[in-house]
């Protein structure tokens, strides 16, 4: 029977090729869809994951609706210095920063530039995997009084210094001065921000050069293992005790994470669903092509039903037909599919991509279910044809 099938598709080879085509387009739009998505999906977690994941970030202001209203006027109090310390106390912290970032001109050896400055506290790189290439990190002065010290990022080292050794020079950033003691490894971009394009200075100074009262943000990196809803709670219960209420926002970064998640896992699906739409189309033409071929192998049939085969073994005939023609167009518009990806991948365009084979076994799957259904009501007709009238069409 297989062998019979095999034969049928071998002897009408342009409508068995037009046939497959649909089904693998379809089935390499899939695979090609579904790999971008994946990529990107794999992509921005990574961007989001690369400073850790035990991070909690608290922001001034609570963003959620409570209790009534608090007039024209509010009265929030903003994050500061001193929080930041108090929250060292907690047990559950490893590293807690303070942090402040805003755009100011620098100047150094009579080259100036204007990039995103970030004020920080000491823990700031171990805090987020941040690693210094020349020097070191901001040192753990009093948080109130530290020294003018900088370091700076790649690019700003490049720019202003070229290729000589900027430890110990003089760094103008606004009206101050601050002597340079580190340089950070390149870290790139991450989601648009050049984090080489930086220059880093303790939250202290960077508040007078911004005229700031408050910090924008305290990040804590809580001890792998610890319970987050333990450890949420406990930086909730000294930020109250601190502000007399709960005018602060926390927010941890694996509640972020798996928000993000969740909306990346509904784009996938949205372009895997774009993809299915060819494999629809294709499946579409399949049919139309399965009832053609009844109609023309009429005569076939009856001779067949007249040396004895069964309606059963007619509708397997066709079953069988259908099935092989949609898994030859799935595994072509496989390997399009996979080519293509490893294509884009290989080349390097900066299109992330990556194959999720899950899906890929899945547009597989559903090729075969299409064959099956394509030729379920062909079989049918094929199978409750008389063979007399059959025949007589030869």
């Amino acid at each position: 029977m297989l062998h019979f099938a095999l034969r049928s598709l071998t002897a009408h080879r342009l409508r068995t090729f037009l046939s497959a085509t649909g089904i693998g387009i379809g089935i390499a739009a899939v695979i090609l869809l579904t790999s971008i998505g994946e990529g990107i999906h794999q992509f921005v977690l990574s961007e989001f994951t690369q400073f850790g994941t035990n991070i909690i970030t608290i922001t001034p202001g609570k963003i959620s609706t409570h209790g009534a209203s608090l007039g024209a006027i509010g009265s929030a109090r903003l994050l500061t210095i001193e929080d930041a310390l108090a929250l060292k106390a907690s047990r559950y912290p490893q590293y807690v920063n303070a942090g402040v970032i805003g755009n100011a001109e620098i100047s150094a050896r009579g080259r100036s530039r204007r990039v995103t400055v970030y004020g920080e506290g000491p823990d700031f790189a171990r805090a987020f995997n941040m690693k210094v290439a020349a020097g070191q990190f901001l040192p753990a002065d009093d948080p109130r009084n530290p020294r003018a010290y900088a370091v700076l990022g790649s690019k700003v080292r490049t720019e202003l210094f070229g290729n000589a050794n900027p430890l110990g020079a003089t760094l103008q950033v606004g009206t101050s001065r601050f002597r340079v003691i580190g340089i950070m490894e390149s870290k790139g971009q991450v989601l648009g921000f050049d984090l080489d394009d930086t220059v880093f200075i303790p939250t202290t100074r960077a508040l007078e050069i911004f005229n700031r009262e408050g910090v924008m943000e305290i990040n804590i990196a809580y001890r792998p293992g610890a319970p987050l809803k333990a450890v949420v709670d406990d930086i909730r219960r000294m930020m109250i005790a601190r502000h007399g209420r709960e005018d602060f926002t926390i927010t941890p970064q694996q509640q972020m994470l798996k928000t993000l998640n969740t909306v990346l896992d509904v784009l996938l699906f949205a372009v895997a669903a774009l993809g299915g739409i060819s494999l629809l189309v294709g499946a579409v033409g399949m049919v139309t092509l399965m009832h053609i071929a009844v109609t023309e192998r009429v005569a076939e049939i009856g001779l067949l039903t007249a040396l004895g085969a069964t309606r059963a073994r007619i509708r397997i005939l066709f079953l069988m037909e259908s099935t092989l023609l949609a898994t030859l167009g799935g595994l072509g518009g496989l390997a399009i599919g996979t080519g293509i990806a490893w294509l884009i991948k290989s080349l390097e365009v900066g299109l992330p991509v990556h194959t999720p084979w899950d899906y890929v076994l899945g547009a597989l799957g559903i090729s075969v279910l299409i064959g099956l259904a394509a030729g379920v009501v062909p079989a049918m007709r094929a199978a409750r044809l008389n063979p007399i009238e059959a025949l007589r069409t030869e």
